[in-house]
């Protein structure tokens, strides 16, 4: 992008000439790793940080100031380590556990200051501000900014248009230009030209890079010309996806809000081990494990699930070893959430699948055949009670851990050292989940 100064707060504040019926923000966490490890180390204010990728591999996040220096975004580590050591670059393993709850309360702020809120990803949310014509949108944007800085400390970037893919520009935009002070409201005619002329059609929210060189092949190379195309020719040399990419550049609201969550196809869980795993015990441990996690999301989603699939695999990369991967599936009696029940059926496809004599480098569970848990028709010959006392359970066990800290309380059969458990040297505690972790303030 070019010439980001052209859109500014002395402009980008004008009231719009003419009501949108659909208002909509884009709320982003301003490099939501990085401020993560901020909130609670405020040396590390201004430093350059990245955070690495599971086993410690390459860098996954990464602050402004580290961008700054040239790292580029899924470098591996050991390529970039002179960087690191010339510039002091402060290196974190990935804090799964802290950035997941401080998502949740970013969220939860968020809840408080929006009527309608559809959690797009772990940093981004958007806000339906629409028919609310006597609100000062603006204002209550910075306040919505400064609330959760307050709340929470991530500092996040707000966009505001009349579509989502708008929404998503103007976010890109306030995020890049610092006099926008975090908020930019692009629903002004004139303000949506500037914002398209000078924004690359790649970057434009769902085009990707695939569909970014043929519309470039075909002379559409900004966000206006994508636009401006005809929308019969978008479809048929593309798709209806696309041409409703089309429809929202042109503050054509295409793609709504979810009145409800949308059921997942599947949900996996899986990691790569920190040491080669070779005994059936600690792979029963890993896939215990994923399980439990798999099937917490389920019951946080409201969703159950009729099949689940087991896999392992040694590493392609190390040639050394012999080689053998596997995977297979049960379908269960019926559908469920329940931890226990899941982890019993995992287990028995791990007995079928196991091969001695091969060191393990991955494993993962699938829960698939998803279905909402509301409306869904048991067995004739299912038992009420059990089910009521499983639903029960596990209810108590997702309070509890949210109350205490993920995985308080677990099943016997995820073990407890995890030596399987993946590489995490540079974890920064988990402030805000483990009791044993919470930061001690003390006078001077």
């Amino acid at each position: 992008m070019k010439n980001l100064d052209s859109i500014d707060a002395s402009t980008a504040h004008v009231p719009p000439t003419t009501e949108a019926m659909f208002k909509v923000a884009l709320v982003d966490c301003n490099n939501f790793y990085a401020s993560c490890e901020r909130v609670f180390n405020p040396r590390l204010e201004n430093r350059p940080i990245i955070i690495l990728s599971n086993n410690d591999g390459c860098a996954v996040a990464r602050s402004n100031e580290a961008k700054a220096l040239g790292i580029p975004m899924g470098a591996p580590f050991h390529k970039i380590r002179d960087i690191v050591q010339k510039h002091d670059v402060q290196v974190f393993s990935s804090n799964y556990e802290l950035y997941g709850d401080l998502s949740s309360r970013v969220m939860r702020t968020l809840e408080d200051m929006a009527f309608d809120i559809e959690i797009y990803s772990i940093d981004e949310a958007f806000l339906n501000f629409s028919g609310f014509s006597l609100l000062n949108l603006d204002a209550h944007c910075h306040k919505i900014k400064k609330t959760v800085v307050r709340n929470t400390g991530i500092p996040v970037s707000i966009g505001i248009g009349p579509s989502k893919t708008l929404a998503k520009i103007a976010n890109r935009l306030a995020k890049k230009n610092p006099r926008t002070k975090g908020v930019l409201d692009i629903s002004e005619p004139r303000l949506t030209k500037k914002a398209l002329d000078i924004l690359r059609v790649g970057d434009v929210w769902g085009v990707g890079s695939r569909w970014a060189r043929k519309l470039e092949d075909y002379g559409v190379k900004n966000a206006a010309q994508l636009r401006d195309a005809d929308l019969r020719w978008i479809e048929r040399k593309f798709n209806v996806v696309l041409g409703r990419t089309v429809l929202e550049l042109r503050g054509i609201p295409s793609i709504g809000f979810d009145e409800s969550p949308k059921s997942n196809q599947s949900i996996t869980s899986s990691r790569s081990f920190g040491k080669k795993v070779t005994a059936i015990s600690q792979l029963k441990e890993a896939v215990a494990s994923y399980t439990a996690k798999a099937a917490e999301k389920l019951r946080a989603k409201g969703l159950l699930t009729n099949v689940i699939s087991v896999f392992i695999t040694t590493s392609r990369f190390s040639p050394a070893d012999s080689q053998y991967q596997n995977s297979a599936s049960i379908t269960l009696p019926e559908a469920t959430s329940d931890s226990a029940m899941l982890i019993h059926y995992g287990f028995i496809i791990l007995d079928s699948i196991y091969r001695d004599g091969y060191r393990y480098h991955k494993a993962g569970v699938m829960l698939l055949d998803i279905v909402p848990i509301r409306g869904y028709q048991q067995s004739l010959f299912s038992d009420s009670a059990k089910r009521a006392k499983s639903n029960k359970l596990m209810e108590t066990v997702d309070l509890l851990n949210k109350k205490m800290g993920s995985n308080t309380v677990r099943f016997g059969a995820q073990g407890i050292q995890h030596e399987w458990r993946m590489r995490r040297e540079r974890k920064s505690s988990a402030y805000t989940t483990c009791w044993k972790e919470i930061p001690v303030i003390q006078a001077i």
